[in-house]
């Protein structure tokens, strides 16, 4: 009986004594900070043991932990993540701090467009390109399109950008490459074209480049892709940045087209200026910018002069609420031309019966608000109004107003290790003007679109704890479902429309995909998604002339639809100090109903309308080699990649072009004949697309120096309209320049002192005389001297 009792003493002591040490605890707290938010780093990961929590506002933290020792793991997406061990004993606060610097490694950057939450660049689902704003600097891009030509599959053609082939021509209307600021369109809402000087270059944080149809998350136009453009916020310290320069340009090859002396007045040139200050107030972020130039075109009696002034605030409230607003300001003068006079002495002479002047006055205001509920649910609100007035002359002025409004919820379950993105979006556009016969539209779009991304890990360090490093698998889902709604007069431009002028449809939209970690720097992914396009107004009720051709409605001009897919591989590596990666992939895409302006005999003499060509099909493959160093004899960063696209139509019928075929026979055409007969070529290609492209972009530094050089290329545009090809000598030039072009530029800078850098920057160093777009020589080489301030 004695031993019973001594047993359950010592049993009941024991459980006593396990119990107190498993109720023995501490607490850990403290202030995470990265390199370059100092004054706090939100939502960062604090993970100690299988114990977590995240930052807050103004990222402190605060966790119990059982005595004993431990070790403190904070991360963040495009930081190295922060490590500290530390003993706690039981009732002991204990206090840690830490600051987070910048990942050298490339495969970690952050990133947002392809999810709508911060992810590394390796692991997206699609192909996406991160470009610095060292780069627009660098190389004296004044527009974020001039900065958008170095990056692999990615074109600009007067305007217009499209990635892989997905877009061709279409003058001032119309895009399947969504442009976002701060993830809110800004594509003009009566003809959906990008303004690019309506973005702030001289205030860019990151620029994102998603290459794929990406409409499931942002909506119609975002068939092709979607450029986001992230500006930045002021830091803790104060900053300002000052830049000046000027660019001239050498006299053309061809004597012939050399129409100015050295003491023209204005001789071709460019001068311009920017200023961007940040600075923090308490909880009060400010961040003011103006840029201006004058750009006196090497188009004779062409130019265009701008000037335009952004204010950025945001209020912190507390740890759980921050407000504030954008508001860009852009005034603008200028003369522009569709066309050369001729492809000889008037090449760099615009046609006197197509140049347009132009008086333009846009602006946007972009309300926002950021709230965290108790659960750890982020509430998120952006709007925009966006105006647009351009006053132009030969009846083509147009007006519009667009306000954007979206609010999005977002939840990080982190037992399931999910992200779950939901959102309702409304736009609605009021636009008017002669452009479209003074009359006013109305458009409307209203969505809600909901993704989850979901990891699982497949492997576990020797801890017992999720490895991270190999066996990850990111699954990404998602759908939106668009309302789209156009009213307007029954009787437009003398035609009559239907159903009381109003036009509307409903489409739901999906996409899938998924990127395998199979080691440190080894990431395979997959993807698809489907893709929405909704006419424009200009597409569909443009009237207008552009020298003997004319631009007429298509009232009946229906959506378009398609889905893009893609397998790719991207597998970093090191050399030395040089870290990098190389991406390959290959893709596919496929519309239906595409929309394109093409040629019609509606109009005499020659006319073109937004008109639906059928069904078309893109496949390719690209190549895209990135890295850089900071550190050792010569930090280098490298861009370059290679594209290759094979864009045909579904339907090609090969007929007799001159057979004589009267206006009725060619609207009676198939579409495989329609096809074939309004294309310059007889082999089945999309118009105004090149098969091959590449870029290069190459920047070493060297103690004080800096040196740079780069290249674009592109084989022949084999396809364009029939009907253009005989207008202004056009088809002319194109026989007797065949073939592609490479163009190369160069730069080199001096920092004369930590803040202070003088450039020189050369464009078209070989001199050489290419078209991108058929009827419009580039440039002749270019020289711009350059200086930059920063203090």
């Amino acid at each position: 009986m004695k031993m019973k009792n001594t047993l359950r003493f010592l049993a009941l002591s024991t459980f006593i004594f396990l119990s107190i040490g498993a109720f023995a605890q501490g607490t850990v707290k403290g202030i995470m900070t990265a390199e370059d938010q100092p004054e706090g780093l939100i939502s960062a990961t604090i993970q100690i043991g299988s114990l977590g929590t995240i930052t807050e506002f103004d990222g402190s933290y605060e966790i119990e932990v059982p005595a004993g020792t431990h070790t403190i793991e904070v991360s963040f997406v495009g930081y190295d993540t922060f490590t500290e061990e530390f003993t706690i004993a039981d009732g002991e606060t204990k206090e840690i701090n830490g600051n987070l610097l910048l990942t050298s490694n490339i495969l970690e950057t952050a990133t947002v467009t392809s999810g709508k939450f911060e992810k590394p660049l390796g692991e997206v689902t699609v192909s996406l390109e991160v470009i610095k704003p060292s780069l627009a600097e660098n190389t004296n891009s004044t527009t974020v399109d001039e900065v958008l030509e170095k990056v692999p599959g990615v074109t600009i053609i007067d305007g217009q950008a499209n990635i892989r082939g997905g877009s061709g021509f279409s003058y001032g209307a119309g895009s399947r490459v969504l442009l976002l600021v701060d993830d809110i369109p800004i594509l003009n809402g009566d003809s959906g074209f990008p303004s690019w000087n309506d973005v702030p270059v001289e205030n860019i944080e990151q620029i994102e480049v998603v290459k794929g149809a990406a409409s499931a998350l942002y909506g119609s136009s975002a068939l092709n892709g979607i450029i986001n453009i992230r500006t930045a916020y002021a830091k803790n310290e104060p900053e300002t940045q000052f830049a000046m320069y000027t660019e001239t340009y050498v006299a053309p090859r061809d004597d012939r087209k050399h129409w100015w002396a050295p003491d023209s007045i204005p001789t071709p040139m460019k001068v311009g200026a920017s200023i961007v200050h940040r600075q923090k107030f308490g909880k009060f972020d400010w961040v003011f910018g103006s840029t201006g130039y004058l750009d006196y075109s090497v188009i004779k009696n062409a130019r265009d002069n701008k000037l335009r002034i952004t204010n950025k605030f945001r209020y912190r409230a507390n740890e759980k609420l921050n407000f504030g607003a954008y508001v860009n300001l852009n005034f603008g003068n200028s003369n522009t031309v569709f066309t050369w006079r001729n492809p000889y002495e008037g090449a760099y002479v615009g046609d006197a019966a197509n140049m347009t002047n132009s008086k333009t006055r846009r602006f946007n205001i972009d309300p926002f608000l950021t709230a965290y509920d108790k659960s750890g649910g982020k509430h998120r609100y952006i709007g925009r109004w966006y105006s647009v007035n351009n006053d132009n002359a030969n009846d083509q002025g147009n007006f519009a107003d667009t306000y954007y409004n979206e609010y999005q919820y977002q939840r990080n379950i982190e037992n399931l290790d999910m992200v779950v993105t939901g959102g309702v979006v409304g736009t609605f556009t009021n636009a008017s003007g002669t452009l479209y016969g003074d009359t006013t539209f109305v458009a409307q779009n209203y969505a809600f679109y909901l993704q989850a991304d979901k990891k699982f890990h497949f492997s576990k360090t020797a801890d017992g704890d999720p490895d991270t490093d190999r066996n990850v698998l990111n699954i990404s889902g998602g759908m939106r479902y668009e309302y789209n709604r156009l009213d307007g007069p029954e009787i437009v431009n003398g035609e009559y429309v239907g159903n009381d002028g109003s036009v509307a449809e409903a489409k739901p939209v999906f996409r899938l995909g998924m990127n395998y970690k199979a080691a440190p720097y080894t990431y395979i992914r997959a993807s698809w998604g489907q893709g929405y396009r909704y006419p424009t107004v200009a597409e569909k009720y443009v009237l207008t002339n552009l020298g003997p051709a004319s631009i007429i409605p298509n009232p009946d001009l229906e959506s378009e639809t398609g889905w893009s897919t893609e397998i790719g591989v991207k597998q970093g590596f090191q050399i030395g100090k040089f870290q990098g990666f190389v991406d390959l992939s290959g893709f596919w895409s496929e519309y239906q109903n595409m929309m394109e302006f093409n040629f019609t005999s509606d109009a005499f003499p020659i006319g073109f309308k937004s008109q639906n060509v059928g069904d078309t099909r893109i496949q390719g493959m690209e190549i895209t080699v990135a890295g850089g160093t900071k550190e050792g004899v010569l930090p280098t960063t490298v861009l370059c990649g290679y594209t290759f696209i094979n864009p045909k139509f579904k339907e090609f019928t090969d007929i007799d072009e001159n057979a004589g075929w009267s206006p009725e026979e060619i609207n009676n055409f198939t579409e495989g004949e329609r096809n074939d007969f309004f294309s310059t070529s007889d082999e089945n290609i999309l118009k105004y697309r090149s098969r091959h492209s590449f870029k290069i972009d190459i920047e070493s530094r060297v103690k004080m120096f800096t040196f740079g050089i780069s290249a674009i290329g592109a084989s022949e545009i084999e396809a364009i309209d029939t009907a253009l090809n005989g207008l202004f000598g056009i088809g002319a030039y194109r026989d007797a320049n065949p073939g592609g072009y490479v163009v190369w530029g160069a730069r080199a800078a001096y920092n004369i002192t930590d803040g202070v850098k003088v450039s020189i920057v050369g464009k078209n160093l070989a001199n050489k005389e290419f078209s991108v777009r058929p009827g419009l020589i580039e440039p002749p080489m270019s020289w711009s001297l350059r200086v930059d301030a920063k203090f």
